[in-house]
This record gives structure tokens, sequence and C-alpha cells, in this order.
């Protein structure tokens, strides 16, 4: 740590959907930044317009309020280092480009697209660097007055940072330790495009010191561009000010083999974005945690111990408590397989843990989006009560909630016909009487020892009415105590429920 202040980023490209590992990269820059009391900026790298989509900045910042991860600065909070978009900082990169050009570690490339597709073809691994850079059509390989000629005419160019030969660049990594790069098997990067627009290498440099960022969190599929940045920290006159960098583990496939990617999710059935994507270019829909049914608290938990742990055994986490005890020191080096059953452990974990009127909206949309009304909210609260130890997902509070607002409209037949008889239609009748014969509420208790001596009284067993009762009032093998169950629903629901079944389960 430095004595300056804490500024961290996230910078994504608004190209798609936000996958789990860049929901992890902003957790972990947030949690470092509220633990040492900085800020957490959002800025929208938007260079690369041939891969812009339409809506995508707008579905970032929805997934980041969703999680509850908002920054402190971003393109629509503002803050003192605005515009946060790059394309509207476009005018700022050519100066600092121009600048490592004039002092020589930098150079104009001519060369067209299908010369370079011409030598990729003709030469194996071949590399735009120092081992071909001197036969290419650039400043370097052209007399000045070419060159002069060139840029009078508008000729169309890139500028390409130059790298050094035979040289050895080390930085320390928060995670990784000491790392050294080689710059002879490093490419000679572009870091202005023939547009006008910088490539990452370029805008991530200069923006992140004219915002002061204090620390880089990345992903390891970051680290080989390392050295570039290193170079243009270097020539820039800006070391000094150099953000510490930290290359966060890959989130891996479940058999560890590969990073995790869209792709994946869809061949093994769970999601890998946050919120459901939908992209205007190709029409595609990615389904996202959230609309899966995942609480955004416990999609965050998730995130934190892929590749994280506190030294102990707890595994549950808040997010203030994850501000407390986050340290880049517990950040493995070695990439975290996702696993998808323990997701939703988690998930239901967390269900378990909020109370029911935390979960009352969340439920009351699930219900309303199947058709169900609620006209009373004190009845849904006793009811997210009684069966949220029973749900993985939110999606599950219609099953097991359901049948407390509406008759079941199907029974599982197949668990009662065959062996239904003419003595438990008797009993169920009996028990109908029961029923009428008192008009106070119905209560759990009480209605099990009635229910209980009424089965004794007609020499049944509790196999042969206790399930049948469940699937009267329910539909199915599931649900809590039924007792409980019957005393939610009141005696006249019951009863109904009870005739409604008896004409199914004897037709």
């Amino acid at each position: 740590m430095t004595d300056k202040k804490v500024r961290v980023r996230f910078a994504p490209s608004p190209t798609g959907g936000l996958h789990l590992g860049g929901v992890r990269t902003v957790l972990f820059n947030y949690l470092f930044a509220k633990k040492h009391h900085g800020d957490f900026i959002l800025r929208i790298e938007d260079t690369d317009q041939t891969r812009y989509v339409e809506g995508a900045e707008e579905y970032i910042l929805d997934c980041l309020k969703w999680c509850g991860l908002q920054p402190d600065e971003s393109p629509v909070v503002g803050g003192p280092y605005a515009p946060y978009r790059q394309s509207e900082r476009k005018a700022l990169y050519r100066e600092y480009a121009e600048r490592l050009v004039m002092q020589g570690h930098a150079y104009y490339a001519f060369d067209t697209a299908e010369e370079l597709d011409k030598n990729r073809k003709e030469i194996p691994n071949f590399q735009y660097g120092q081992a071909y850079r001197d036969s290419l059509r650039n400043s370097i390989s052209l007399p000045q007055h070419e060159v002069d000629a060139l840029l009078d005419a508008g000729t169309p160019h890139v500028i390409r940072i130059k790298m050094p030969a035979d040289e050895t660049i080390s930085f320390n990594d928060m995670i990784r330790g000491h790392v050294s790069f080689e710059t002879n098997q490093v490419d000679d990067k572009v870091l202005l495009k023939a547009d006008g627009m910088p490539t990452y290498h370029l805008a991530v440099v200069v923006d992140d010191y004219l915002m002061k960022i204090s620390h880089a969190f990345r992903g390891e599929e970051w680290l080989p561009s390392a050295p570039v940045h290193l170079l243009l920290w270097d020539y820039l006159g800006w070391k000094a000010d150099m953000p510490q960098w930290a290359h966060l583990p890959l989130i891996l496939k479940p058999d560890g083999h590969g990073k995790l990617s869209k792709r994946d999710g869809a061949r093994l059935g769970f999601p890998v974005y946050a919120m459901t994507w939908f992209d205007a270019k190709t029409g595609e829909l990615t389904p996202g945690f959230r609309e899966l049914g995942f609480l955004p608290e416990a999609f965050l938990n998730l995130l934190a111990t892929l590749g994280w742990n506190d030294g102990t055994d707890q595994e549950l986490f808040t997010l203030a408590e994850l501000i407390e005890k986050f340290s880049l020191d517990r950040v493995s080096k070695a990439g975290a397989k996702f696993d998808f059953e323990k997701a939703k452990w988690f998930n239901a974990e967390w269900i378990k843990k909020l109370n029911a009127e935390s979960l009352k909206p969340k439920v009351k949309a699930v219900l309303e989006e199947k058709g169900i009304t609620i006209n009373n909210d004190d009845y849904l609260l006793t009811v997210i009560n009684l069966i949220k130890d029973r749900c993985v997902l939110l999606a599950d509070f219609y099953q097991q909630a359901g049948y407390f607002f509406e008759q079941p409209k199907e029974y599982d037949l197949n668990a009662v016909k065959p062996k239904w008889t003419d003595a438990k239609t008797d009993f169920f009748n009996a028990l109908t009487a029961l029923l009428n014969s008192d008009q106070t509420a119905l209560e759990a208790h009480s209605f099990e020892e009635a229910f209980k001596a009424l089965m004794d009284e007609k020499a049944l067993k509790a196999g042969d009415v206790m399930l049948p009762f469940r699937i009267m009032l329910v539909g199915g093998k599931f649900g809590p105590h039924v007792f409980d169950i019957a005393a939610l629903l009141g005696r006249q629901e019951t009863i109904s429920r009870i005739a409604k079944a008896l004409e199914a389960f004897t037709a």
C-alpha cells in the first residue's frame, strides 16, 4: 500500500453480456476500495466501434446495480475525471501517441490489412515486431521524405510501440509476486488505430494516469500485455505514478480444464452471465443468474469464494463482512473451478438467511409472473416463513408457495389411484364432517391429533391417508408439514380441496 488515495476501476467493453468473471473483477475492486476508504470507478472502454453492441453499456450498469456494487464515478454518476467513456476522450490519445513517436518509442505503420494478411499466410508465426519491422511499410523502414509524403497525403496508418530488443521487463504483482518478460517475445502492438481511436494498450495507460488510479486488478489473461503497459508508463514519464497491479486467477470450467465460457454454460445447463443478455446484433438470448432465480447476495458470495478465502471455514459472507475481511494476500494464483451445485447451495443458504420481509418483493414478483395476485402481504410473509427453507432458487417459490393462493390444477394421481379404496373415501368424508362440525380457527397441532384419532377409529395407517391428504392440498408429494398447510389454508379451503380431490381420485 502507498500513501496515495486508493482509486480502482473496472473498465469493460460494451460488446456483450457480463461474464461472472467480470463481476468477480468488479467485486474484488469494490471490496479493496471500500476496505481502504477509496473510490471505485466505472470506465467504459468503447474504443473498438466495430464490436460495439447497442444496449451493452446500459446492461453493464444494470448488472452492477443488481449486485449492489455501485460505482463512485461513472458515465452516469460523473466525477472529477470525466468523461468516463473512452470514445468521448478520443482527442486525448493522439497527443500521447505522437509524443511516443517523437521520442523514438513508437512509429507510423502504413501496411494495409491485405499486406499483413499476406505476411501471415506466407510467414509461419508472423509477428509485427523487431524480426520483420525493417522489411515492412513503416516510418522505421521508409526514408523520412516518403513518410512525410504519406502523412501529408492522409494515407491510412496506425501507430505502433517499438519494443526494445534484448531487454527483461519486470514488475511485482500483488498476487503473483515477481513477474518478468523478455521483450524479444513481444510484438509491436498497435497503440493508435487508423480511425484515430486508441487500442486498449494506450488508452488504459493514459486513462489510469489521468484518473489517478492507484491499483489495477484485472484477469490473468491480460498478463501478456503487461510488458507493453510497463514500457508505456516508463516512456511517457509516469513510472512513479504507475498503479500497483494484480492479475486475478481465471474461473475455470467445472472439470478444471480451461477458462469457463458461455458455450460451457450452454453445454452444461447453467448461466455464466450475471443477467440475461439479448444481443441486438445477433438476436441471441443468453440466460443470466438473476433470471434463473439467484439472489444478488448469493451471487456475490459465490464469486468471492472463487479464488479467495478468509483463512477460516466460513462460507457465508455479507457484503459488509467481505469488505472487512477481504485481502489480496488470500487470493489464489491458481484458477478456481466453477461448481454450479455449490452455486445453488449458496443461493439456498441465502434464501434461508434472509428474513421474509426482504424476500417478499422477490417472491411476490415470481408469483405474480405466474398469474397469482397477492392481496394480503401478511399472509404472504407467513407463507414465505413456512416454505423458504425448501427453496433453492427464487423460481422454486412458485411450486412451494403457489398452492397457498390457488387450488391445485392437477394431482399426482399415479401416487394415489392405484391404491385407492372405499375405506379411504369414507375416511375423507368423515374428516370433512369433522372439519364442518367446528367453526373455530384451524390449529395445526389439535387438527393433527384429531386426524390421527379418526385414522385409528377407521383402522387406517398413516401410510394410507397422509400422502393422499398432502396431494389433496398441494397437488404433489412436496411442501412443509401437511397440518401446517391445512392450518394456513383454513377450514373451508381445506374442505373444498378435499372435495375437489375426491372427485379426481374416485373418477
